[in-house]
């Protein structure tokens, strides 16, 4: 029987971080170990950092490797090989921080707050290879300083059909006095993360992102799509109008994904969108890009400046619902009933629709 690998001790930033069964294999088609793992969020550490920092954040932790067959747990089957966790891990050092977070359903509960880069190595080390921030802050846990763009390929569309797109979201914030960052996925899509001042509800920032999508979709009909039911998307790529709702979460960016690859979210200079491939970022080249171009993504840390506001968006949203008649639109299906949401009914099971 092989014996097991003692434990290794890191210092992270000063801070004495444990590196439990270091040679277990978590990524085996690039024979990637759990060291390998921890040492790639401390070597990006200040970017992730800034990405995290005093969000609440959801843990994915894929204890046992990203192996061929492995699969995440859901609400209705727990027995995956992986998890989302949201609330602190038992055995959590001291210095391990949280915020105090209320999901749709009026439950709460104290997430990870990131605030030192040993945080997120201290969750690496338990299997987390993605962390799933909220865009607000600790200290206003119910007003977002980001509104996240999501634009999502859908079957018979790729990365490059989004990238394609990016330019137009880039221009159409623009147009509302607004700047975002763009970064991979990690996966075929794409993520525009907008600074916006935290004076906003959820309810206001997801009525803001769904107006910005209805008028690229206006723009780009051939495209894009806002169309929530996946039967009624088609070829296009989906504007995630939904991503700004209460509880759901977007990968940080330099989060690790859960794929063969290890492929990471990577922040991208706008001129690079049109030019690069999700596989060109993963656990093994973007420490190098990290000390080369320096954390794109920190004009999102909490608290910096410039931040943006909201105000034009929502008198788009008035426009469009005043002169176009457009209302809201369905919410994600583990929510409550929403005031002024419509029926939310898969249209080929609708009886009621129209023929």
């Amino acid at each position: 029987m092989a014996q097991k690998a003692a434990a290794v001790e890191l210092d992270v930033r000063g801070r004495t971080v444990r590196v439990t069964s270091p040679d277990r294999v978590v990524f085996p088609a690039r024979g990637l170990t759990k060291l390998d793992v921890v040492e790639y969020f401390v070597a990006v550490g200040e970017g992730i950092l800034g990405a995290l920092l005093h969000r609440p954040t959801t843990l994915e932790r894929w204890p046992k490797g990203v192996f061929e067959g492995a699969r995440m747990s859901t609400r209705q089957d727990s027995s995956g090989d992986a998890f989302y966790q949201k609330r602190l891990p038992q055995g959590a050092p001291d210095y391990v921080e949280t915020a105090r977070i209320a999901f749709p359903s009026g439950r709460t509960a104290d997430e990870v707050a990131p605030t030192e880069v040993a945080v997120v190595a201290w969750a690496a080390n338990l299997g987390t290879l993605t962390f799933h921030p909220w865009p607000v802050v600790r200290d206003d846990v119910d007003r977002p300083d980001q509104i996240r763009i999501d634009l999502d390929p859908q079957p018979g569309t790729d990365f490059d059909d989004a990238a394609r797109v990016a330019p137009h979201v880039r221009e159409l914030l623009a147009e509302h006095g607004l700047e975002g960052v763009p970064k991979t996925s990690g996966g075929r899509g794409i993520h525009v993360f907008v600074p916006i001042e935290p004076e906003w509800t959820f309810t206001d920032a997801r009525r803001a992102t769904i107006a910005f999508g209805r008028e690229l979709e206006r723009r780009m009909p051939d495209e894009v799509t806002m169309r929530w039911w996946k039967e009624e998307r088609g070829q296009k790529i989906f504007v995630d109008y939904n991503q700004m709702a209460r509880d759901r979460t977007i990968a940080s960016a330099y989060s690790i994904r859960s794929n063969p690859r290890a492929t990471v979210s990577a922040p991208l200079r706008w001129d690079e969108v049109g030019d690069v491939h999700p596989d060109d970022f993963d656990v093994l080249t973007m420490p190098q890009r990290f000390a080369e171009v320096g954390d794109l993504f920190a004009p999102l840390v909490a608290h910096e400046t410039p931040r943006y506001r909201l105000d034009s968006l929502l008198e788009l949203a008035d426009k469009q619902e005043r002169d176009e008649g457009h209302g809201d639109l369905p919410y994600p299906p583990e929510y409550p009933k929403m005031p002024g949401e419509p029926k939310r009914v898969q249209p080929s099971k609708d009886r009621d629709r129209p023929r």
